[in-house]
């Protein structure tokens, strides 16, 4: 039995060079829960990831034994806005952030298997926001995207450049929700070694 690694077969997605370019991302599932506030201290950020990370791992097994189609759990992503953007862009105001957490799930992995997950997962270990994992389709379509190497605290100099710079000066605009790929594991990497996909959709502006 072949084991899929989505970060291999689908590299232009997942490791993208350091430097700013375009890509057009084709609709995709996933797992999510919404939240709100700062990832470093909020309850329900750590809840929510719990909850992604145990039904991820247990589609992947009922995957790999009622189909025989095995595969590497992709990384952590999310979606990143404020009701008041420079809370996210400038001033760094954490707690005003909202966020949708995700992993994102093969194709083939169906309603049913999702629900037979979170029964599997309420059974043993019951996480306190697994009532809030959906399952859910996602397309971002035509977007800009870069790897940061370094501490999630230091992007803001790249995406400054990127919405400032380099998306106007390309005759786009921006078409929907600030996106990251958490490609390293911040408990094992050192921060000025992480590494993440910053990545915002855009549309070509109507000048």
């Amino acid at each position: 039995m072949t084991k899929v690694d989505f970060k291999k077969t689908l590299k232009h997605f997942y490791k993208p060079p350091k430097k700013f370019g375009t890509v057009d991302v084709p609709e995709m599932q996933f797992i999510m829960v919404d939240g709100h506030g700062d990832p470093n201290t909020a309850q329900e950020y750590k809840d929510a990831v719990e909850a992604l990370y145990a039904v991820a791992y247990k589609m992947k097994f009922i995957s790999k034994k009622t189909l025989e189609n095995d595969y590497v759990v992709p990384p952590l992503e999310g979606l990143w806005w404020a009701e008041d953007m420079t809370a996210f862009t400038t001033d760094l105001e954490k707690s005003a952030w909202d966020w949708t957490m995700m992993i994102m799930t093969p194709d083939w992995v169906t309603a049913e298997i999702f629900a037979d997950a979170v029964e599997e997962v309420r059974k043993k270990k019951n996480p306190p926001a697994l009532d809030k994992v959906r399952l859910e389709r996602y397309h971002e379509g035509l977007s800009v995207q870069i790897m940061h190497i370094g501490s999630y605290d230091d992007e803001g100099p790249v995406l400054a450049e990127m919405h400032n710079d380099f998306i106007p000066a390309n005759g786009f605009v921006e078409n929907g929700k600030h996106h990251e790929i958490y490609l390293s594991d911040p408990r094992r990497v050192a921060p000025e070694k992480l590494k993440t996909v910053l990545r915002q959709p855009v549309r070509a502006s109507k000048r």
